[in-house]
């Protein structure tokens, strides 16, 4: 009797699940959600274009003795009539913060920097600007455990404007400014672009440099990661893939954001190495690599307008999946969020 109990819970369970997703879900979203599973990569890619994504690259990185695999579909560049293909630079954005953060974990091992100093004591000029700075510290900036509000979350913040680079971290910032905290530090997590803009701060005061630069120096240039840029700046502009708002035509690629919390360039292929190299200990040697495992994450997403950027490390296909979509908005992401989630089912079950 019990077990049929459970069993009509579980079905029950399963009707919530999907009558949830048919009523929430946008169309075009739950036409890839429901789609029988195929047998290859393509077909998925493929699929992700026909329900709306302008255009889409993937990379998956699998150990040896497996190969490593590329796809593309839809266009690179619209307006030109350019077809994606599967080697494009992109906007990684929020992807950018694991770079940030591996880079912390080395500094600190090397006495560079401490996780337990306070904000105000590495930046004391924001002592009268950011509530708690005497109390937050460097490990909860890294942990998002800080509480300070996220300026990218501010009205006025401009999207579509981005500050440029000589004034990026004093406007952001001002946004900001003088707001109350939105809890007690290190009370719990709550994901903030300002932290991540802090910790650079810190960094390149600590260094008497850039960041960028000692990013290059201690994990690209080891790594021969040579297609991954500091910001659009710095990156060659024909292989820069477009990028679009849904529902609109502009191209995007002309906005420059410098914010360091979000504005690197790469190849799939240079974040699928990365990302391996996060998670496999050749980036980071055994003390770095056991600290890190306490301070961050080993995959991540990003998001700019006109850019979807998600970096996954699946433990258990052992499998990097890089994912790029030129097309904002919360049907695109659900679009390649579903897609990326099928790929990695087929890599499951080929396994």
């Amino acid at each position: 009797m019990q077990r049929n109990h459970i069993i009509i819970l579980r079905v029950l369970a399963v009707i919530v699940v999907i009558t949830s997703i048919v009523i929430f879900a946008p169309v075009r979203a739950l036409y890839v959600y429901l789609s029988p599973l195929s047998n290859d990569v393509q077909t998925e890619v493929d699929r992700a274009v026909d329900a709306g994504l302008v255009g889409i690259s993937v990379y998956i990185d699998q150990p040896e003795p497996r190969s490593d695999f590329a796809y593309a579909a839809g266009w690179h560049n619209k307006q030109a009539s350019l077809s994606a293909h599967t080697t494009p630079l992109f906007k990684i954005g929020s992807v950018s913060k694991l770079y940030l953060a591996a880079a912390a974990t080395r500094l600190v091992v090397t006495d560079r920097l401490q996780l337990d100093t306070t904000l105000q004591a590495y930046l004391p000029e924001l002592a009268d600007k950011i509530e708690n700075a005497d109390t937050i510290t460097l490990r909860m900036l890294i942990q998002h455990r800080s509480g300070i509000p996220n300026f990218t979350d501010v009205d006025t913040f401009p999207w579509l404007a981005p500050f440029d680079e000589n004034e990026d971290t004093e406007r952001s910032l001002a946004l900001i400014y003088n707001k109350p905290v939105i809890f007690t530090p290190d009370e719990r997590y709550e994901y903030s672009n300002t932290n991540y803009l802090l910790l650079a701060s810190i960094i390149d005061k600590v260094l008497g440099y850039s960041h960028q630069r000692y990013i290059r120096a201690e994990f690209l240039t080891p790594l021969g990661l040579n297609r991954t840029f500091a910001t659009v700046k710095h990156a060659p502009q024909d292989a820069l893939m477009s990028g679009y708002i849904e529902g609109q035509d502009d191209d995007l690629k002309h906005l420059a954001f410098m914010n360091p919390a979000g504005a690197m360039v790469a190849s799939p292929q240079d974040v699928a190495h990365f990302l391996r190299a996060l998670n496999n200990g050749t980036l980071l040697n055994a003390e770095e690599q056991q600290l890190y495992s306490t301070l961050y994450f080993t995959s991540h997403d990003g998001w700019l307008p006109g850019y979807l950027s998600f970096a996954r490390y699946f433990e258990d296909t052992d499998t990097v999946i890089i994912l790029f979509a030129n097309t904002s908005g919360d049907e695109p992401w659900m679009i390649a969020d579903f897609t990326l989630s099928r790929i990695h089912e087929i890599i499951r079950d080929q396994q």
